[in-house]
């Protein structure tokens, strides 16, 4: 069976970043963008999704952090829609519930090959450390555009930003994981009525 892999370099004035995914892995990282906690949330989209995620960047954090959260969304993106290729056999949709003490996020996937994404998380603070939090809703924006699915994220309750925005990061990985899986009763058909995704 071949494996789903992929690797993108993306070049800009403002960000240069590699990455190395493998969706058929066994959620292994090596994670470096110069943004700790962003570190964080991919180390736990790669674990919870079981993907081999490799992912470099470098960028113009001496302006802020937005420009390296957003490119990493369009790599990724980029990345996943090159390793999924043309869809045969996978399940097509994911969903996950991912709870962390208090806080619960609900993340819904379909690889629609439509870019859409409805994202309603109302962090109780602006910044995690010095991390701004409106930098995720940009990550996904940039991944749903390139990775070109329809993504719904909800976080449903919480009372600590670090544990709202795991949740979700979570979630993501355990919705896409079900996503992407070959579904043995699909066999190599497309799981659509329209004969393309």
């Amino acid at each position: 069976m071949t494996m789903r892999t992929a690797e993108i370099t993306r070049n800009t004035l403002e960000t240069q970043i590699v990455v190395e995914l493998n969706l058929d892995g066994s959620g292994q990282f090596n994670i470096a963008t110069g943004i700790g906690f962003f570190d964080h949330m991919l180390e736990q989209l790669a674990r919870h999704g079981m993907l081999d995620l490799t992912l470099s960047a470098t960028g113009d954090l001496h302006v802020d952090s937005h420009h390296t959260v957003e490119d990493v969304g369009i790599a990724l993106g980029q990345a996943f829609a090159q390793a999924i290729g043309d869809k045969q056999g996978v399940r097509r949709y994911g969903h996950a519930y991912v709870p962390l003490d208090e806080a619960l996020s609900r993340v819904v996937v379909d690889l629609s090959g439509r870019p859409g994404l409805d994202y309603q998380v109302a962090y109780t603070r602006p910044l995690i450390g010095d991390f701004d939090v409106d930098l995720l809703r940009e990550f996904f924006q940039g991944f749903v555009n390139h990775a070109r699915v329809t993504l719904h994220v909800d976080n449903l309750k919480g009372n600590n930003a670090h544990h709202q925005a795991e949740t979700a990061f979570k979630a993501f990985g355990r919705a896409l994981r079900i996503a992407i899986e070959r579904d043995p009763r699909e066999g190599s058909a497309l799981p659509s009525t329209k004969g393309t995704l």
